[in-house]
């Protein structure tokens, strides 16, 4: 799934809904047949996930805001409080690179550093950068470098019959191809995707995820 500038599809993350974190990744998991496991806090945004591990090194990811100083300061935060109050449901997706720096540049400012310590007291640690991209277009990723070594990233694990199969987005393919740098088929060569003319708010409308019990659609 690499490609030759080292950008792929990391996860999907979707905004808890007035039910909870739990209760909204109980019943995504429900659908799936399968549970979101408990992947700590983010203490530098102000938030919580829980997450999904898929095959081919992407996962799912249900968050929360927190109520904490740090989800009034961090894009992140603010970004999960928005699409939460609105009812919850899909906040974006993320683009994994090699080199966060080319972001940087090509962005004009740095990147945030990013940690949370998983139940287990194992921390991870990466960069990220485009947020605020996402809150004024929720049709564009955001970009993270992963600090943590490979074996620790949160698609580990994964039950291979689970992976992600298509990417229902409202949006424009070149718009989010002038984001990336490159055309985005780059990052998503091997999920289909279904852009769809934007009937209101852009973003995604839906994933499809393949399971043992056969597609389902989020």
């Amino acid at each position: 799934m690499l490609t030759m500038r080292g950008m792929r599809l990391d996860h999907l993350s979707f905004a808890a809904g007035p039910d909870g974190l739990a209760s909204t990744a109980q019943r995504i998991g429900g659908l799936l047949g399968t549970e979101f496991k408990d992947g700590g806090v983010h203490p530098r945004f102000g938030t919580r996930n829980m997450v999904l591990p898929l095959a081919d090194r992407t996962y799912l990811e249900v968050v929360e805001v927190l109520d904490h100083p740090a989800s009034d300061k961090a894009p992140f935060g603010q970004a999960v409080r928005a699409r939460s109050q609105l009812g919850g449901g899909w906040l974006g997706w993320v683009v994994s690179v090699d080199d966060i720096a080319a972001v940087e540049t090509r962005l004009g400012r740095e990147s945030a550093n990013g940690n949370r310590h998983r139940p287990d007291g194992t921390e991870l640690r990466w960069k990220q950068i485009g947020v605020n991209g996402l809150i004024a277009d929720p049709q564009l990723p955001f970009f993270v470098q992963w600090d943590s070594p490979a074996d620790l990233h949160p698609s580990t694990g994964a039950d291979p019959a689970y992976s992600l199969a298509c990417l229902e987005i409202a949006g424009d393919p070149q718009r989010v191809s002038e984001w990336l740098g490159e055309t985005v088929e780059a990052p998503l060569e091997d999920v289909k995707v279904e852009w769809v003319a934007p009937n209101g708010t852009p973003g995604i409308i839906a994933a499809q995820v393949q399971t043992p019990h056969g597609l389902v659609r989020i």
